[in-house]
């Protein structure tokens, strides 16, 4: 039975997983945005969920590749039929990735003063920066239990169960964040920073807890994991690696991107947090499609369905584009309402309101990359993806950085090798593809 591409089937899957995806900035840009309005220190503290937020993601983008991995390999033996075969291979996964993040926890918690000053960090931002972090890494574990479960439901063609999960987990987030850093006279005291930490690792834990419970009631997959190893877990752990060395060249952009704000003085990162955390915001909205990518690609590839592939690629861009657009004009008309929703600092708004312009003229360019990441990682084609991350991370976004920073443009020296970083990410890819699966098509 061929897959069925309709718009009405693509946004079945991208709806889901696009309010699933937006899960995680949501719980950054609740911790910016309440964290950011507290009456003591609030733009030290907002600088310092900043830097935590951006060495936080980093951890999770690295290990969560996993995500990708499982739903490539599930999706592709869901389309030849063959799911059976790799019923054992989640579990592992699972295992392998958890008891990773254990150790993770037990090497970055000492040395958090020493990690956070690499980003420029110094006096009360970084005080706060390692306060923050010691609580907040406690939820890692389980955030990426939540994202390979997540990897499973989507190789199963299921992002409905993602999406309860997701709600459920920015929800409590939102409360429990107005709660703990405010506190409620007579009952809690406000905890400030350590409250926003103390809410978001309360999430991550109940986002686990309905994972696991979701997979086991709704799936025949089990989460017990049973030896020997899967066959495919060596192309799984190949994957891992390849989209290991990906993440981290992703990450050497983050990291540069970051310390340069934080270079230029506590108002400038602290309106980069801003800036980031809503661009991080359209990336995962626009990433509800670039999953429905990666879940159906990988499924039409298993089934051999070449020509139906290059159709859904098409189809992918108008619709990615056109969510890119609207994301643009939505920002632009309540351009100056944001910047105030996240900070009464004018400093603050000033450096924000400078550079958020780019932040909007760029979304339609990031469609089409997220978007073609996604069927990539679908189709298990990871090595490519690799080689333009590095292409693109050092051999356009770190000398265009170093360049324009000379020239003194500050925050618009990061964005604008962002804009670039990512043109470089997204044409490679879909002129790859199109030679790769024109003539299959064809042939087909």
């Amino acid at each position: 039975m061929s897959t069925n591409i309709s718009l009405k089937h693509i946004n079945k899957l991208a709806i889901p997983a696009l309010i699933a995806g937006v899960s995680e900035p949501i719980l950054s840009l609740t911790d910016a945005a309440i964290v950011g309005n507290i009456p003591v220190n609030a733009t030290q503290s907002l600088a310092a969920v900043g830097i935590v937020t951006t060495f936080m993601s980093m951890l999770i983008w690295v290990l969560g590749q996993t995500r990708s991995a499982i739903s490539s390999i599930v999706s592709q033996y869901v389309g030849a039929n063959k799911l059976e075969k790799i019923k054992n291979l989640p579990a592992q996964a699972i295992f392998i990735i958890t008891s990773l993040s254990v150790l993770i926890i037990v090497s970055t918690y000492p040395f958090a003063k020493y990690i956070f000053k690499l980003y420029n960090a110094t006096d009360l931002i970084l005080d706060y920066a390692v306060v923050y972090y010691k609580i907040r890494v406690l939820g890692f574990p389980f955030t990426l239990f939540t994202i390979a479960v997540f990897g499973a439901f989507r190789g199963l063609q299921n992002t409905y169960h993602p999406m309860i999960i997701a709600i459920i987990g920015a929800i409590s987030n939102i409360i429990l964040d107005i709660i703990f850093v405010y506190g409620i006279s007579g009952f809690i005291k406000p905890m400030h920073i350590e409250g926003a930490a103390y809410a978001s690792v309360i999430a991550q834990i109940l986002m686990a807890l309905f994972s696991a419970y979701f997979l086991l009631k709704k799936t025949e997959i089990p989460l017990k994991p049973s030896f020997p190893f899967n066959p495919e877990i060596k192309r799984f752990l190949l994957m891992i690696l390849n989209l290991f060395i990906r993440t981290i060249a992703l990450n050497v952009t983050l990291y540069y991107a970051s310390s340069f704000a934080t270079s230029y003085g506590a108002a400038y990162i602290a309106a980069y947090t801003i800036a980031i955390n809503l661009w991080f915001l359209g990336a995962f909205i626009v990433d509800g499609y670039a999953s429905a990518g990666n879940i159906l690609s990988g499924k039409l590839f298993g089934e051999k369905a070449y020509a139906t592939l290059i159709t859904l690629s098409n189809k992918l861009i108008k619709y990615g584009v056109v969510i890119g657009v609207i994301l643009g004009v939505v920002g632009g008309i309540f351009y100056y309402p944001i910047g105030r929703i996240f900070t009464k600092e004018p400093e603050v708004q000033e450096a924000f309101y400078n550079v958020f312009w780019i932040v909007l003229v760029m979304q339609p360019l990031c469609t089409l990359a997220f978007i073609f990441d996604g069927i990539f990682k679908g189709l298990g084609k990871m090595k490519y993806l690799r080689n333009v991350l590095l292409f693109s991370t050092f051999i356009v976004f770190i000398p265009i950085l170093f360049w324009l920073d000379n020239l003194d443009y500050k925050l618009h020296a990061i964005f604008i090798a962002i804009t670039f970083w990512i043109i470089a990410r997204g044409i490679p890819l879909i002129i790859k593809f199109r030679q790769l699966f024109l003539p299959l098509a064809q042939n087909n």
